[in-house]
């Protein structure tokens, strides 16, 4: 991790950077808070066993809150933090490139 502590732009990228943790930061930026079940409809086709894995990592790094509730039927819900809402400019600048983008770079493979 040295590595990518040294690089801002790497450690980021580690940071909301794989296949679903943009996608569920994005989600939890654009609903605010969601139920496991919202966060997996909001990023298909992700297992629930990856879901449940990111969703720890990320509160892990401080960048989502978990929140239970004690209900029948149980109750959990999913919200991005002090911290976590620190990434909206960075999601938001990503998907205005990727819409100014997607159909140039799309039509070149």
């Amino acid at each position: 991790m040295k590595a990518l502590t040294q690089c801002p732009v790497a450690f980021t990228s580690r940071i909301v950077g794989g296949k679903w943790k943009a996608r569920i930061v994005w989600a939890l930026i654009r609903h605010e808070t969601l139920r496991f079940s919202d966060v997996r409809r909001a990023c298909p086709p992700i297992s629930d066993r990856i879901l449940s894995k990111e969703l720890k990592e990320l509160e892990g790094w401080g960048l989502v809150a978990r929140r239970e509730y004690s209900t029948i039927p149980p109750k959990t819900e999913y919200s991005l933090t002090a911290l976590g809402q620190t990434l909206r400019p960075v999601m938001a600048a990503m998907a205005a490139w990727g819409t100014e983008h997607r159909s140039t770079i799309a039509g070149q493979s």
